[in-house]
């Protein structure tokens, strides 16, 4: 995952996504730097306009995450109502 964030981070400031950058980033967060992953999200990264992917990953997941939401809360709201009427059951039971 540092690797991502590694790279994210020098998308941000506007580096480029190298090997040698990607390894000064994750050397400076003080974890080992393996070579076969910085190779790989080199060459993964390569030719990706990641500012492009941003925007349209948050705005695709924006809607989801809103629509999720109430689910979520219907379905506690209920739990607490069903367990009580489950300990209410076992006390006439």
């Amino acid at each position: 995952m540092e690797y991502t964030y590694a790279a994210l981070l020098l998308h941000k400031v506007g580096k480029d996504i190298n090997e040698d950058n990607l390894k000064a980033v994750i050397s400076a967060t003080g974890a080992s730097v393996d070579e076969a992953k910085v190779k790989v999200m080199v060459a993964s990264l390569s030719g990706v306009d990641i500012a492009d992917k941003l925007a349209h990953a948050s705005v695709a997941a924006a809607p989801a995450a809103v629509a999720a939401a109430p689910a979520e809360e219907e379905k506690k709201k209920e739990e607490p109502k069903a367990e009580a009427a489950e300990g209410l059951a076992s006390l006439f039971g």
